[in-house]
Formats: C-alpha cells, sequence, structure tokens
C-alpha cells in the first residue's frame, strides 16, 4: 500500500507542476490507480471562462478513459496547501462513475501528509442513474394532482 501510494504522490507532484493556472495560481495535481495497475496523472488546467476550467482529478480520470481503463483502484490528490485538500464535488461525482463506494482517496497538503478516505465518505449519496425502468410502485413523492 505504501508503494503504491508513493507511486501516485510522484505522479501527482510531477503533474501537479505542469498545472495551468494563471488565474488563480492554485496548482493542483492528481494520479488515478487504475485497477489494471497504470496510473494516470492530469492537473487542473483554467480557462478565462471559468466554467471551462478542468480539474486535475477529472483530467487524471477522462486519461485513463481515453487509454480504455474504466476502473479506479485508488486516487491520490494534492495541491499547495495546509490541509489536505478534498475534490470539488464534480470531481467526486466523477469518480463515483468510475469507483467504488470502497475506494480510497488519498487527500494530501503540500507536504505529501495525507487524509485517507473512501468514496462513500466523500460522496455517501452519490446521483446514480438507474438503467431499470421506473416502476410505479417506487413513487414516494407526489405533488397536489398527483403527479411527481
Amino acid at each position: 500500500m505504501a508503494e503504491i501510494k508513493a507511486k501516485l504522490l510522484a505522479a501527482a507532484l510531477k503533474a501537479r507542476k505542469k498545472a495551468y493556472a494563471p488565474y488563480s495560481r492554485f496548482s493542483v495535481g492528481a494520479a488515478v490507480l487504475a485497477s489494471d495497475g497504470r496510473v494516470f496523472s492530469g492537473c487542473n488546467v483554467e480557462n478565462a471562462s471559468f466554467g471551462l476550467t478542468c480539474c486535475a482529478e477529472r483530467n487524471a480520470i477522462f486519461a485513463m478513459v481515453a487509454s480504455g481503463g474504466k476502473k479506479i483502484q485508488e486516487v491520490l490528490v494534492i495541491g499547495e496547501t495546509a490541509e489536505p485538500l478534498p475534490p470539488c464535488g464534480a470531481c467526486r461525482q466523477v469518480m463515483a462513475e468510475f469507483a467504488s463506494p470502497s475506494t480510497v482517496i488519498h487527500l494530501c497538503n503540500r507536504r505529501g501528509e495525507s487524509l485517507d478516505v473512501t468514496l462513500e465518505e466523500l460522496l455517501p449519496r452519490r446521483f446514480r442513474l438507474d438503467k431499470r425502468p421506473a416502476r410505479s410502485a417506487a413513487r414516494t413523492t407526489k405533488g397536489p394532482s398527483g403527479s411527481r
């Protein structure tokens, strides 16, 4: 476990050096260990149109998917912060798409010290699309006219 974490930390630190953060000056690096053992890293990339900025975690996950990976085994996030850096809500939701609730997320500070949590702890009620057709018995909320 310590060896894997060290490998993820090295990859995230290397990626953080490549961050494009001219507006916030807040560089973040992330590394993802795929279920097949490959490590993918990413950095944050800002844009003058702030909504188009993409976080390090999502860039690492998207690199994994672009290379054929579909399952996250572990994630490490590091920023230039005194406290361990948690991922934003959007990144948590993207992690939930490719990780199990028990997947370990290493939240690191600038010194590489970490707080290790599970995805379930970070995102206890994640959004999921249920691929099965809705059943009328499953309705729990009705408006005044009886509709949902």
